[in-house]
Parts: C-alpha cells; sequence; structure tokens
C-alpha cells in the first residue's frame, strides 16, 4: 500500500470513528435535553444511535481487529472443557475448606503474636 493510500485510509478511519463517537455522544445529550418526551422514544433513539455507531465503528480497521479478535474467542470458547457440576461442586467445597483452615491458622497465629506482644511490652 502506497503512503498516500495508508494515510487517507487512516484519515478516513479518523472520520469514521469520530462520527461514531459524535453519534452516540449527541444521542446521549439529546436524551436528556428532549426530557419532556416519552422516555421509551427517547430510549429507543439511543439504541439506534448505538447500532448506527457500532456499525460505523466495524468498518474502520480497528473495527475489523475487533471483529477478528471475537471471532478468533468464539473458536476458542468452542475448545474449552467445562467442568462437570460434581467437579464443580468438588472444587468449590475444597476451597471453602481450605479458606476456613487458614482463616483459623491465621485467627490463631494473630491471637499467639498478640499474647508474645502483650507479653513483653507489659
Amino acid at each position: 500500500m502506497s503512503e498516500s493510500n495508508r494515510e487517507s485510509s487512516t484519515v478516513a478511519d479518523t472520520l469514521k470513528l469520530m462520527a461514531s463517537v459524535s453519534i452516540l455522544f449527541a444521542s446521549i445529550v439529546s436524551f436528556y435535553y428532549f426530557s419532556e418526551i416519552s422516555v421509551l422514544i427517547r430510549a429507543l433513539v439511543i439504541i439506534f444511535s448505538l447500532v448506527i455507531s457500532l456499525l460505523i465503528f466495524f468498518r474502520t480497521q480497528r473495527g475489523l481487529i475487533l471483529w477478528e479478535f471475537f471471532q478468533g474467542s468464539k473458536v476458542e470458547m468452542r475448545k474449552v472443557v467445562w467442568p462437570t457440576k460434581q467437579e464443580t461442586m468438588q472444587t468449590t467445597l475444597t476451597v471453602f475448606i481450605f479458606v476456613l483452615i487458614l482463616g483459623i491458622f491465621f485467627w490463631l497465629l494473630d491471637f499467639v503474636l498478640l499474647y508474645i506482644t502483650t507479653s513483653i511490652t507489659s
């Protein structure tokens, strides 16, 4: 890609990003400015503006990179082996038991250190 095409591409992407943010910002400002209009209509305007903003955003280079990331994440999510209910319950129970044991240990350690400290200082 030549230097002028790359520069025009980045300028176009910047303009698209600015348009996307501007549309979203304008819809939020109009939501509060036109407070006499029904909340339902104002919410629909924000939702519509969000959709338009996202469509513009995903036409930029950054949007395409983000879209590829989402697609890759979907592929990786299919590869995950999720634990069974029994494995989840066993792991949760193990964590609770260890937290209880460590909590008692640190409570006893605190008690012993407090006793030693008060013995030395008094």
